[in-house]
């Protein structure tokens, strides 16, 4: 499905941009990482049942990070975007 490609490459992305240590909290690094295990785990499961909790976080973390990380934030609302496509 081409959404879940989305949603992965995106992930990669977001990685990707937290393998080169941008200024992060630990907590604020964790914070992250803790999204993406809940965003790969979505991505592993068949049914596509709506998990609101789990874009509210992401739209959570999309206003965390906004205004001190720009970059992170973008690519985070590119995953919002891709969950909203395959429907969550």
């Amino acid at each position: 499905m081409p959404a879940r490609r989305e949603l992965q490459a995106q992930l990669d992305t977001l990685r990707e941009q937290l393998d080169k240590n941008p200024p992060l909290s630990e907590p604020e690094r964790e914070n992250l990482r803790q999204l993406m295990t809940q965003l790969e785990a979505e991505i592993q499961l068949e049914d596509q049942l709506q998990d609101t909790n789990l874009v509210d976080g992401v739209n959570l973390a999309v206003e965390r990070f906004e205004v001190d990380h720009p970059t992170i934030a973008v690519t985070l609302r590119n995953i919002v975007q891709a969950l909203g496509s395959m429907g969550i």
